[in-house]
Parts: C-alpha cells; sequence; structure tokens
C-alpha cells in the first residue's frame, strides 16, 4: 500500500498518541521487529481503509504478533484479538486443498482420478472436448465450471438456502463447461464444493472427518469450524456489506464444505501457516511437499479469469495462488476469501517462514486490494530474497 509521507508521518503519531489504539492489542512475538512491522502497518491500513474493524497478525519462524483495531461489532467496544473468529470464506478452498494432497499422500485418490469416479452422485459429470474433470481440474480452477451453480433464487435473510446437492445436481447436467477442461482457469466455487464432495465419497468419511483428521488436528486447530458450536457467537465479527449495513451471520448449507463455510480465528490461522512453514518436523513431510507445489503454470492457459485479485497469479497449487519471485519479494502462496461482509487474507513464503493474515469487517474493494498488497509486502519486508 502507498501513501504519501505526510499521512504516514500522521498516521505515525496518532499511533503514538492514542494510549487506546494498541495498547489492548494482543502481542505474542518475542521477535521486537515482528510486532513493530505487523503493528505499525495494521494502524497505517485500518486508518487509510477507514473499515469498523480490522484484523491482522504474522508469523516469522515460529513467533507470531496479533493486532486488533476498531470493533468487532459497532458499538461493542471490544476490539478483535487473536481469539475473534470470522468467516474465512474462500481461505477454506485452501483447505479443502490440503485434504486433497492428504488423500493423495495417503493413495487414497490420484490428482487425475476422473471426477464422474469418485462423486459417487446420481449424475453423468460432463466433458469437453474429449475432456473429462479431473480432480486436479477442480483443485486448480481449470475444470471449466463456472464460478456458481445456477440455482433457485434464495430469500434475502437466508441467502444460502438453495445452494444443495441438489442443484449441483441439476447444475452438472445443464451442460455448464465453459471451456475444455485443463485450457483454461477460472475460479469457480461450484468446483471446490465437487472436490469436497468427492474426497468424501473417496475416503468413505464424512467431509468434516476428513478435514479434522488431514488439517486441523496435524496443526492444533482448535477454533476452525464449518458451523459454529455453543459460545461461538460471542467471539463472531460482524461482517458488513458494501454500503455500510450489517449482514446476518447465515450458517451455509452442508455441499459448501469445500469452497467458503469455514470460521476461524487469528490465532488458528497463524498456527496453520506455522505448520505449513515448519521445514524442521518430520510429521507431514510429504503432505506439504504436495500442498505446496505448483501444478498449472498461467503460460499457455485461455481463459483466465477471477485469479488475480490479490496479486498476479503466476501458477495454480492445490487452491493456492502461487504468485512468482519478484523483486526483493519471495515465492508466495496465498489466498482471499469474502463472505457476509469479512474479506480476508492469508498469504505464506514457503522457503522463508513468514506467513501473514489480515481481515475486515466490510466488504469494500479498495480496502481488500489494500490489504491484499500490504500482506504481500510485509513478507517481502520480514522475508526478502
Amino acid at each position: 500500500m502507498k501513501i504519501s509521507m505526510s499521512r504516514r508521518m500522521l498516521a505515525l503519531a496518532a499511533v503514538s498518541i492514542s494510549s487506546g489504539l494498541l495498547a489492548a492489542a494482543p502481542v505474542h512475538a518475542e521477535d521486537k521487529l515482528l510486532n513493530e512491522v505487523v503493528s505499525f502497518n495494521g494502524a497505517i491500513l485500518f486508518m487509510d481503509t477507514r473499515v469498523p474493524g480490522l484484523v491482522i497478525g504474522a508469523v516469522r519462524n515460529g513467533e507470531t504478533a496479533v493486532f486488533g483495531f476498531g470493533e468487532t461489532a459497532p458499538g461493542s467496544g471490544k476490539e478483535p484479538d487473536g481469539q475473534t473468529m470470522m468467516r474465512i470464506g474462500s481461505i477454506t478452498k485452501a483447505f479443502t486443498g490440503q485434504v486433497f494432497a492428504g488423500l493423495v499422500s495417503q493413495g487414497k485418490v490420484g490428482f487425475t482420478d476422473r471426477l464422474q469416479d469418485r462423486l459417487g452422485w446420481p449424475v453423468k459429470v460432463p466433458e469437453k472436448g474429449g475432456q473429462p474433470i479431473r480432480l486436479i481440474d477442480l483443485a486448480t480452477h481449470t475444470s471449466g465450471l463456472p464460478r456458481e451453480v445456477d440455482r433457485a433464487a434464495s430469500p434475502t435473510d437466508d441467502p444460502f438456502r438453495s445452494l444443495t446437492q441438489e442443484a449441483y445436481v441439476k447444475g452438472l447436467q445443464s451442460d455448464p463447461l465453459l471451456f475444455t477442461p485443463g485450457r483454461g482457469a477460472l475460479y469457480s466455487n461450484f468446483a471446490f464444493d465437487l472436490l469436497a464432495a468427492a474426497l468424501a465419497h473417496a475416503a468413505n468419511k464424512p467431509y468434516d472427518v476428513l478435514l479434522k483428521e488431514i488439517v486441523l488436528d496435524p496443526a492444533g486447530l482448535k477454533d476452525t469450524v464449518l458451523a459454529l458450536r455453543d459460545g461461538d457467537a460471542a467471539r463472531v465479527m460482524q461482517g458488513h456489506n458494501f454500503d455500510g449495513k450489517p449482514m446476518p451471520n447465515v450458517r451455509a448449507t452442508p455441499v459448501m464444505a469445500g469452497a467458503s463455510s469455514l470460521y476461524s480465528t487469528p490465532n488458528d490461522i497463524l498456527r496453520w501457516l506455522a505448520w505449513h512453514l515448519d521445514k524442521s518436523s518430520a510429521q507431514g513431510t510429504e503432505l506439504r511437499l504436495l500442498d505446496h507445489a505448483a501444478y498449472v503454470p498461467r503460460d499457455g492457459l485461455n481463459p483466465v479469469s477471477g485469479l488475480d485479485d490479490a496479486g498476479h497469479m503466476d501458477a495454480m497449487g492445490l487452491g493456492w495462488i502461487v504468485l512468482a519471485p519478484k523483486g526483493s519479494r519471495p515465492l508466495i502462496l496465498q489466498k482471499a476469501g469474502g463472505l457476509q461482509g469479512i474479506f480476508s487474507y492469508t498469504a505464506f513464503a514457503p522457503t522463508r517462514g513468514v506467513g501473514v493474515f489480515v481481515a475486515i469487517n466490510q466488504f469494500n474493494v479498495g480496502a481488500f486490494t489494500a490489504m491484499a498488497n500490504l500482506a504481500n509486502g510485509l513478507i517481502e519486508q520480514l522475508a526478502p530474497r
């Protein structure tokens, strides 16, 4: 995020003289540079975007720092912190990609398995140009499926009601493919929901069980869930629409598990990133290798759409968008999310031991772009090439 020196100095002065802005922000790192860089840049971003609430955290060499600004809900007087729960939207897809990598490492599925052979639904999965949809196509947004399934309208207070397995079956029957699988890249929630369903069927386990076994438990994640538990609601950050009005915290339907359903906390996301960055651990080594790889380079794909919102996509991983090294910026794997008034973004440099998470509680495109640029810039500052 670029701002003038005068504004930067103004922000620094404001942070310095405001006893309430940072005093209550939890600081977990002994790494003083990490604390300084994260807190200062978070304060700049908060004042520049003017969103109701913002939380930012980073991990470097196993140490974490989290800072919150504003309020979790209007009038609450509570700053967001590491324990604040929020919808992470499409960051869910990176979790689904990791489940996929885990099942591949266990020999239970293959990257090039046909969706038709793994889905287990009473439907003929469409093909185009003589090419079937493979699991790797779903995980890399190269399936040819549209962004969303065509479905009946839902009530405004329950916008996900018509997102059902029946709607997805009808969608597959409607000749939905926009290009030959594997030939282009188009961001698709439809694809990742199908991927989760296929993985669950292939493993003969409910998807939430797979997620817990492969991703959540190994990383020690306790607050990353597909549905809120008793007592969680009091910690949830209130989302706001583009017009600033609060949005309802609507329960997702079961079929949405692969693309967008997860709730999490900054602390859990940083634990997850720390797991990804832990090269010294013998646990999960093969899974990390599979999950951090770039599978589809951008070169030669036609079309490419919906994958550049948080940086120019150079290749696709398993849900991760790969940003190639550029200047002093290292290789980055990143994923953004947006659901029910929450924009979130996480990124990490797998070869440099640094990861960042940031979230705001208002749909604001300019603020999202600023926070993604800032997060990528933080990685560049903390882990230059």
